[in-house]
């Protein structure tokens, strides 16, 4: 297939390139070549190169920011994936995009499912709410997967910068009242390429198995890093605020690929740990 990753540079971009590469014809696009928030732009994309799948990977995600960046973050994460929709639609090509944890409140006492109710409490989480609703009006061929506490190689992220901190010795307070699963880049890249290949459609929760908080996951990382005795307290989000809410429950559940019979992504500690030791120890 002839695949087209929009956002190619970024953290889970590269990894979308390196994925299809081994199989497909894959071409990536980002800036200044292409802005997802001209649509102009996006079909002339899709016109000059063809391709059968186009896949989203372009996103504004720094969550804080979304706050006072209102009309950037509705342009690139929702309007910007309508413009690609539509020049996916207009060209015959399959549309994957990538929405968020961050549609849902937080409030449920279990891992959501792709038929709960969105309730976005963050102007990043209508964002990507909104880019759904524009994916879903303009491309009815399409795929949207849902997936959370993005880490990976080729960008900043949280476990990164915990690692880093603990490296300088800084004393790390980490929030541990918010669950959600991680997700490293590399492993929802090659999940990707096996639901293009497998037909899926429609929208799916996507994340690296099992669940755990932030301190939960700062910990495991800095141990896993080489400081096992780093100190992280623990603290509550009242504690430690943020411009934008976090949802206290961001857990996905994969039953929808688990109903379909298609394989679910190994447990986040063992994507951790590859991260980590490769990042930090050039050992994986």
């Amino acid at each position: 297939m002839r695949i087209l990753v929009v956002g190619c540079s970024g953290m889970l971009g590269t990894e979308l390139v390196a994925a299809f590469g081994t199989g497909h014809e894959v071409e990536g696009i980002d800036l200044p070549r292409i802005d997802i928030t001209d649509p102009g732009r996006c079909l002339a994309a899709a016109e000059d190169l063809k391709p059968e799948v186009i896949v989203n990977a372009a996103a504004f995600t720094r969550v804080d920011d979304c706050e006072t960046m209102r009309d950037k973050a509705l342009q690139v994460n929702g309007y910007g994936a309508g413009n690609l929709s539509a020049a996916a639609a207009a060209s015959g090509a399959l549309l994957v995009h990538y929405s968020s944890d961050y549609v849902f409140d937080g409030l449920k006492g279990e891992p959501y499912v792709e038929e709960d109710p969105p309730n976005p409490q963050s102007v990043y989480g209508q964002s990507k709410l909104l880019g759904e609703v524009m994916v879903r009006k303009h491309c009815p061929n399409h795929l949207i997967i849902r997936t959370s506490w993005l880490f990976g190689t080729n960008g900043p992220n949280f476990v990164r910068t915990i690692v880093g901190l603990a490296r300088k010795g800084s004393m790390l307070r980490v929030v541990d009242d918010q669950r959600g699963s991680p997700t490293y880049a590399k492993d929802l890249a090659i999940q990707t390429v096996k639901m293009v290949e497998a037909g899926c459609r429609s929208t799916y929760h996507v994340t690296n198995s099992g669940s755990c908080t932030w301190f939960e996951l700062a910990s495991k990382a800095v141990e896993w890093s080489g400081m096992p005795n780093a100190p992280i307290t623990p603290v509550s989000t009242q504690e430690f605020p943020r411009p934008a809410p976090r949802p206290s429950n961001s857990v996905l559940s994969n039953c929808r690929l688990a109903q379909q019979g298609l394989s679910i992504m190994r447990p986040w500690q063992s994507a951790v740990r590859e991260y980590v030791e490769k990042e930090f120890h050039g050992t994986a």
